[in-house]
């Protein structure tokens, strides 16, 4: 497999940037953020993910090696409630609005930017191939534009043995590709190998892998002892429109107000800052999970296990209390068999 393109020394280069994103789909730039804000927030989360029994408790907290009797994936209750407590840290929040994050935006798509409220945070548990991310592209659950970025950020080294993300390089020039239901993050695999496209190599403390909605991306599986924690922070013009769901938290059903109560909150010019931009807001388009959700249905019925996340997504978010109870009836099922 070929490795990155590394496009740190063209960082302030606002032409070569964007051609070579618009060429590859992504751009990876080392040494972006600044390792000691990632460690301490690194550190934070291991706290939590220590006192909920993700790690162990015998061991050094920065070696975050992982506690596999803990072990949830999100959507279940049991991983967002955990979650939900790493989402309330200002430190998590305010990463996205990191000058030097906001700068490389800003060179690739020409103007002004916004980094999406919906802030993401994923926490992977070694050994657990099967919940390893599919791989996707971000559009489909993100929408209103396609020209989104998302700046993926791992909060420490990522060694091979602790997997990673990998790009299928120039595939964001193709549209939607066809999917089916899939196990691990998002609950979809594309259905088209890509083969001889992908690009992947180790990550030390402040790389930054930035890539366009369109791109198909997958995980690594971590092999390894540790938790894999890092961050997806996304941004658009300000001009282009949004999505609802992108002015929300990702650790739903969580509101804002909730998660600006803590007392720790002292950045009172990034609470609710995108309200003073008047974006439009674009409806979702839902037939793509409609789709994926109808032939999660028929696989669950069959006996197929690999329909597991997109039922338990389902379950967690879905506006159907009918279209609920059928997925919990399934994964009752399943998880019976």
């Amino acid at each position: 497999m070929q490795p990155f393109l590394d496009s740190t020394d063209v960082v302030n280069d606002e032409t070569e940037l964007r051609e070579r994103a618009e060429r590859d789909g992504y751009l990876f730039i080392r040494g972006l953020l600044p390792t000691e804000v990632l460690e301490n927030l690194r550190l934070q989360c291991l706290e939590i993910a220590r006192d909920a029994g993700w790690v162990k408790k015998d061991r050094p907290l920065e070696d975050a090696i992982a506690d596999l009797d803990g072990f949830c994936v999100e959507p279940q209750p049991e991983y967002m409630g955990v979650y939900l407590h790493m989402y309330k840290l200002q430190e998590f929040q305010v990463l996205q609005h990191h000058p030097n994050l906001i700068g490389v935006m800003e060179r690739i798509l020409g103007e002004p930017v916004m980094p999406h409220a919906r802030i993401i945070g994923r926490t992977i548990f070694p050994q657990r191939e099967v919940f390893t991310t599919p791989p996707h592209q971000d559009f489909i659950p993100i929408q209103g534009t396609a020209d989104t970025y998302t700046a993926w950020i791992p909060l420490t080294d990522i060694p091979s043995e602790l997997g990673g993300l990998q790009i299928a390089s120039g595939s964001h020039r193709q549209g939607v590709y066809d999917f089916k239901p899939a196990m691990g993050a998002g609950g979809i695999a594309v259905s088209n190998p890509l083969e001889g496209t992908w690009v992947n190599n180790p990550f030390e403390q402040g790389d930054v892998l930035i890539f366009h909605s369109m791109a198909v991306h997958k995980g690594v599986s971590n092999s390894s002892d540790r938790l894999r924690m890092s961050i997806d922070a996304r941004y658009q013009k300000i001009s282009d429109p949004i999505a609802p769901g992108s002015l929300l938290p990702h650790a739903q059903p969580a509101t804002w107000e909730e998660i600006y109560a803590d007392s720790d909150w002292d950045r009172e010019d990034l609470k609710y800052y995108w309200q003073k931009w008047d974006m439009e807001v674009k409806e979702y388009d839902n037939s793509y999970h409609e789709k994926r959700d109808q032939m999660g249905f028929e696989m669950a019925e069959k006996g197929d296990k690999r329909s597991i996340s997109v039922l338990q997504r389902i379950v967690a978010r879905d506006t159907d209390p009918a279209k609920q109870q059928r997925a919990a009836d399934l994964l009752a099922t399943l998880d019976a068999q």
